[in-house]
Parts: C-alpha cells; structure tokens; sequence
C-alpha cells in the first residue's frame, strides 16, 4: 500500500516538474520575442498606432506558444517528409523552415499586429530554438532522469530500460567502438602530447592502453572497416577497381557496391557480422550485421519501408534546437574552411590542393552534420543499454584530405572530437549497464604533393603515354615532370620507333574508354591499371608484347614505388628502378620495398591472390625521411596504399580487457581481437551456421535483390 502511495507521489512530482518546466521555457521565450521585437526594425508585434503593455505582452505570449506547440508537433512531420530530401540540402533549409514556422505562428494569434519580414523571421526563430533548449537543457542538468529523458528523445529510442533490482548482479558491460576515421596512430600521440585531446589522455593515464596496428596493402575504409565488422576484407584490392569478370566497377563508398561487399563477406564468413547480437551501427560504411542502423551506407541501397539508414536524420533534426544549432554550426564551419583556405593560398602554402566550389559544404556535412547525427544515435544506443555499438567519425578524414594531416586545421577537429567523446562518456553515467569505451582507426594518412603537382601529369597520362596512346591536355611542365617525361618519351621512342611527335599527342576529351585502352584508377597513392578487352589477368610478357615501354615506363618513374604484375614464368612478379625485378613468392622485405617498412611483402603477396586484382598494381614512391607520398588523386593527405603513416592506426582499449597476444596486421586480426572482447563482456555473437541461402542472406543485407554498382572504464 505504502509503495504504490510512493510511486503515485513520485508520478506527481515529476508532472509537476514537467510542468514547472513548460512554463518557465514559455516565460522565457516571451521575453525573447518581446527583447527581439525591440531590437529587430523589420520585426513587431504591436500596430504602428501601439498597443498597450499588456496587449503586447499577450501577443508576445501567445506568440511564443503557437511557435513552441508548432516546432514540437508539426516540425517532426516536415522533417519526416524531407527524409529524401540529401542531407546537405536539409541541413540548409532549417533556417528557412523554422522561420516559416514562426510567421504561421504569429498569424495565429488572434487580433495581433505582429508581423516580420522573412530573412528577419529565420533570425528570430532561430534564437528563439536555441534560447528554448538552452533553457530547457539547464532547468535539467539537476535532475538526472530528466537530463537522460532529454538525451534518450534526441535519438528517437522508445525500447524500455530496465533498472538493477536491488540486490540483482551487476549488468555486463556494454562496449562501445568509436572510429576516428584517418587518425593515424602517431597523430593520435602528438595529439594527446599537445593537449588537443584531454580526454583520450585522461583515458590512456588512468584506463586505457594504446596498441598501434598494420594495415593490409588497401589502407583505407573499405577494406578495413569491412574487415573490422565483418572478419574478411578478402579481394578488395582498393578503394576503387574494375573487374573485369562483370564489367562492373567497384566504388567503396557507392551504395551500391557497399552492398554488395558486404554479401560477399557475409556468405565468406558464414556470419553476420561483429555487432549481429544487440548492436547498433552508426555512419559506417557496412551495417556488421547490427539490427539498429543509421547513416550506414549498405543500407542507403534500400528503398521503401525497409531503408532505416535515414532515420538516423530524422531522429536528430525532429527537434529544432538542434535543427538550427547544427545548422548555424554548419555555416560557421563552411566560413572557416573559407578563410582557412584563402589564408593557405594567400600565404603560398605548398602542398596545396583545390579547396573551392562545393567543398565547403561537403566539409561542413562530415565535420557537423555527420558528427552531430552520430553522436546523438550513440547517446540514445547507451542510454537504451545496447550491448555493441560502432560508430565512425569521419571528420578529420575529410580535413585531412585537402589540409593535410598535420596542421592548425586538422588540430582544431581532433579537438572538437575530443569534445564528442567527453559527451558520450559524461552520457554513459546515466546509462543502465557499464561501459566499456574502445577508440580506434581504420588507417592514417601520409602527407605529400599530388603525382601531377610533382611531374605535371597524372598517372593515367603516363598509362596512356607508355601505351602509345594520346593524352589529355591537362598534362604540363614542372622541373621534376619534364625530367620524368622526357625519360618515358625516350623509352617509348626506342620500343615503338614512332617519331616524337606522334607521341604524347595532346587530345581534347577522350570520351568513353574503349576495350583497347586501359582503364587507370587511383586510390590515393595506390594505382590500378586493367585491360578491360583481355578477360583474364594480363601477365608481363603479354603486356610487353602489347604495350612493350609501359612497365619499363611506370617502374623507372621517380614517383612510382613499385608495380605488382602477373608472370607466366615466376607466378607474379615485383618490378622496381633500375631493372629490378624480384618473384612474389621469393619476396621480402627489403629491395624494392625495403623503404615501406616490415609486413610490405606480407601485405603485397596477399593481394596477388585476389581474383580481382589489377592488371598491374601501382604503389607511389615513399620518403622515409620526410614521411611523404604521391596521391594519384587531388588530396595532400592519402591513404589506399604503402608508404608512412598511413598504414599505422592505433587501437585505444580498456585495461581491464584483455591485451592483444601479439601484434596487430590487418584489419581482420582487429575483428578477432574486438570479437573476443565482446566474448569478454558476456556480450556473445551468434555465428550463422551454414553458408546462408540466396534468401537468407539477403535478409541480412539493406537490399532485396543483388546490386552490380563512430565516465569511462
């Protein structure tokens, strides 16, 4: 009798709270319209004749009434119909929304004067949201069940949670994966030495143990975040390549081709992936077999009823406040990415990379919009005391790419991330179970000037030129490129007997490729060059046969490392400078690849076994003195293939789990490690029995038929 008087009293108070709260976020709304109507020419509330103090303080409340009552009921439902609207344009349109929310509002009070012009509407209903939820949020930081209910609302979560019942066992902790996507292992340490992370070097004093670890050949998501979640990343040779069996080419981070490595992981393994149990999978690349998904490409693939990925937006941005916050963070970001921009080319900055048109936005998407989506479904996935959770935060992969991977830059988002775990950790107090925080990488980026910033052409026109075939009238002289150039001229003047001119002929666009020509592909400083009209792989001698000065072309090169090439004599074969040439099943590590460090041969043998492999396989030269690379593409800080930094990241793991036995190599070895973990935590993974039928494994994939294109312990 006594408790259920205790829980009807306890039923009232917190109403009453709620109450209490309401009211006070109305006052204080009321007193910003009446503030901003007073400062603001373009906004009024009262006629030009003026109204009496309580008539305006009536329309001022009424006012703030009808626009709190709209964003909360009618803001969910426009979001929700924007959902296939892209991010990047949602994002953009907050403002607008919300300040057509308040002029519906203000012509909803009955016999009011008030009126503004839009652009000053967009202004005042975005202070209005934020003054809301600030107040909101600090008439909540003292009650605790009030602060998680908020928290738990903002990642639209409604499974129940459940207390420990007095006396029962403690729950098993829960674990929590956050990627920093490009943050190699020695950023992370410089990072933490300079105190741009405090709290990762809280963690690493009093918790936590840090283990770098080797990527394979393809440094880059694809292939390690298909490894880390899934426990094979077998035959992806690359961040992008052609296979020639379909004729399809394979784009990591293309929905469609997501998918369809993930099937082939899945049907590999016979196992659905690391987070198959209880898991949650937010901003990844592939799902991990997790039943709570948003921001995850595979399932982007999906349409209807069935394509969850998006709902991640819609479970932030149905609430205004952080609407318009994100969205004014947005703005801020896309300014500084300006300014720093024109400061770098201002101050002649070398290495330099485009930065204009729309990058400034595809920035400001991954450093808030994404960051901000991801956070917020991480939070509710711990307050909902889910058992595994993974999520990647890729902004200062995106800096990094066109800032390089050290600098004041890429320093200000290593610390706005610092800030995003604070957050998550301070969350996980309120959680229901214990957690387990591990933070690692996917891989890190080595600093260097583009292939065609060096040589004044891309590694397709050096292709195209070892073939005898035309190229593009981008290619230009620099120091090093016309030294580089007029060697492979020499060398295609003497195997062709052409005259000069007739070679390197400069063309205007070269239209679809045909199946004579080669197809050239760059993942970062890794090259891929295929022969779509031969249906197999090409070996040396055919190619030598049909291109004689190509692979003499590409190996002498200064920029180029080494190449990976067929042999009908040796199996396959490492060429390298100066005639260098040595058999993949006598390689080791020194020779050609002797600069890239201990595994490089471990690394390339493995990929020569994969069906997919390229024609001839091209890795960049690498400086061990200055840590520096070629990309093939248009980024100063790369990643995809050998060469410094890029193939360390690092692994940040509680002490009170288990220490890896051995050193870490490959991304595969991760899953292992983070499988056992989970193991570790009672939190078990159900392997699937059996290689699983057509049907079957489609249930476990975002599609419905098959697709050819991110406090403490």
């Amino acid at each position: 009798m006594g408790d259920g008087r205790g829980r009807t009293a306890g039923r009232w108070r917190t109403a009453g709270s709620a109450l209490v709260r309401v009211i006070v976020v109305w006052a204080v709304s009321t007193l910003t319209l009446l503030a901003l109507a007073g400062l603001l020419p373009d906004f009024q509330l009262q006629s030009a004749d003026g109204d009496s103090p309580t008539r305006l303080a009536v329309t001022a409340a009424l006012g703030a009434g009808a626009f709190g009552l709209l964003s909360a009921l009618v803001w969910p439902v426009i979001v929700r119909a924007l959902l296939l609207v892209p991010a990047l344009v949602l994002g953009l349109l907050v403002f607008f929304l919300n300040g057509s929310l308040l002029l519906v509002a203000l012509r909803l009070v009955p016999d009011s004067s008030a009126a503004a012009a839009p652009e000053t509407a967009v202004v005042v209903a975005a202070v209005m949201s934020a003054v809301a939820s600030a107040t909101s949020t600090a008439l909540a930081v003292r009650d605790d069940d009030a602060y998680r209910r908020r928290l738990y609302r903002l990642a639209d979560r409604t499974r129940p949670r459940s207390r420990t019942a007095e006396g029962a066992p403690e729950p098993a902790h829960g674990t929590v994966f956050l990627q920093l996507d490009g943050v190699g292992h020695q950023v992370l340490r410089d990072a933490v030495a300079d105190g741009l992370m405090p709290t990762v070097a809280h963690w690493l004093d009093t918790s936590h143990r840090l283990t770098p670890w080797r990527t394979d050949w393809s440094s880059q998501t694809g292939a390690s975040q298909l490894g880390i979640l899934h426990g094979s990343n077998e035959d992806v040779p690359a961040f992008r390549w052609y296979e020639k069996d379909t004729g399809r080419l394979m784009v990591s981070n293309r929905p469609a081709s997501a998918v369809e490595l993930q099937r082939r992981a899945v049907a590999r393994t016979r196992d659905g992936g690391l987070l198959t149990v209880d898991g949650a999978s937010r901003g990844n690349l592939f799902s991990g077999g997790a039943d709570q998904i948003a921001l995850v490409l595979s399932v982007a693939a999906r349409r209807g009823r069935r394509n969850r990925s998006r709902s991640g937006y819609f479970a932030y941005f149905c609430d205004p406040a952080n609407a318009v916050r994100t969205a004014g963070s947005f703005v801020a970001e896309a300014v500084r990415e300006a300014v720093q921009s024109t400061r770098a080319r201002l101050r002649g900055q070398t290495p330099r990379v485009s930065r204009g048109y729309s990058y400034p936005f595809i920035r400001a998407f991954a450093t808030v919009v994404e960051r901000d989506v991801v956070v917020a479904a991480v939070v509710g996935d711990i307050l909902a005391g889910r058992t595994a959770v993974y999520a990647d935060l890729v902004a200062y992969d995106e800096v990094a790419h066109h800032s390089g991977p050290h600098g004041h830059d890429t320093d200000q988002v290593l610390a706005r991330l610092d800030r995003s775990l604070a957050l998550i950790a301070q969350v996980a107090e309120h959680a229901p179970r214990p957690y387990h925080f591990v933070l690692l990488s996917d891989h890190g980026q080595s600093p260097g000037p583009t292939f065609e910033g060096v040589y004044g052409l891309t590694l397709k026109d050096l292709v195209r030129a070892g073939c005898g075939l035309p190229v593009s009238r981008r290619v230009r002289r620099t120091r090093s490129g016309s030294e580089a150039r007029d060697a492979a001229r020499d060398a295609l003047r003497s195997a062709l007997h052409r005259p000069l001119d007739e070679i390197g002929r400069e063309t205007e666009d070269l239209g679809p490729v045909r199946p004579s020509e080669p197809v050239v592909l760059a993942s970062g400083n890794l090259g891929l060059v295929s022969f779509p009209g031969v249906p197999h792989r090409m070996t040396r001698e055919e190619i030598d046969r049909s291109h004689p000065a190509l692979l003499r072309t590409l190996a002498n090169h200064p920029g180029i490392g080494f190449l990976l090439v067929a042999s009908a004599e040796h199996g396959s074969v490492v060429l390298g400078p100066d005639g260098a040439e040595i058999p993949v099943g006598a390689l080791a590590d020194d020779g050609p690849l002797a600069v890239f460090g201990p595994g490089a041969a471990d690394a390339v043998r493995r990929t020569d076994g994969f069906p997919h492999v390229a024609d001839i396989m091209v890795n960049s030269m690498y400086d061990p003195a200055t840590g520096t690379v070629h990309a093939f593409e248009e980024q100063i800080g790369s990643h995809g293939g050998l060469g410094g930094e890029q193939t360390r990241p690092f692994l940040l793991s509680p002490t009170a789990l288990a220490a890896p036995s051995e050193p870490l190599v490959g991304a595969e070895q991760v899953h292992r490690v983070l499988r056992g973990w989970l193991r570790e935590c009672a939190g078990p993974q159900v392997p699937l029995e059996t290689v699983p039928r057509p049907e079957a494994a489609r249930a476990l994939l975002p599609v419905d038929e098959p697709s050819l294109r991110k406090p403490s312990d």
